[in-house]
């Protein structure tokens, strides 16, 4: 039996997965700066160690109510096509390790995200996980637009 390792991050109140070996890290939110001309998701970049992160709002992506920042708030640095790319979400809980039968494709009807961005949906006891697939989060087009911000 397959397992694969999840770092498990909410936005409002629903809980979401990533793999772990896609995070580089989690920071506490800083405030990025703002880049004219982007899509409304992309908050603008941080420097990080030196290098520069485009900052994405999860919650604009997904088109999902956007809360106030606050001290839980935290941003993931991950890997997306070969760049590196800071996700603001509401808090990163904890790092889960799940078994493939625990994880079912995702239903038909998806409301809230769109489907293509759904790796799968986890099942654990009175929880539900949905992993995402960092591959489908951007059209090719904003994966382009990404790249010139860096």
């Amino acid at each position: 039996m397959a397992e694969v390792q999840l770092v498990i991050f909410t936005l409002g109140k629903e809980e979401y997965a990533v793999e772990i070996m896609r995070v580089k890290e989690i920071v506490p939110y800083k405030e990025p700066v703002k880049i004219p001309n982007t899509p409304r998701f992309i908050e603008g970049v941080i420097n990080l160690r030196g290098e520069i992160i485009p900052i994405i709002s999860l919650k604009k992506r997904f088109n999902l109510v956007d809360d106030l920042i606050n001290e839980q708030t935290r941003v993931i640095v991950v890997n997306v096509e070969g760049k590196q790319v800071g996700f603001i979400v509401d808090d990163a809980s904890e790092v889960l390790t799940m078994h493939d039968d625990q994880i079912d494709i995702a239903p038909e009807i998806i409301t809230g995200i769109d489907r293509n961005y759904i790796a799968g949906i986890g099942k654990l006891e009175d929880r539900i996980l949905i992993l995402l697939d960092l591959n489908k989060i951007f059209t090719d087009k904003e994966n382009e637009d990404l790249k010139k911000i860096q």
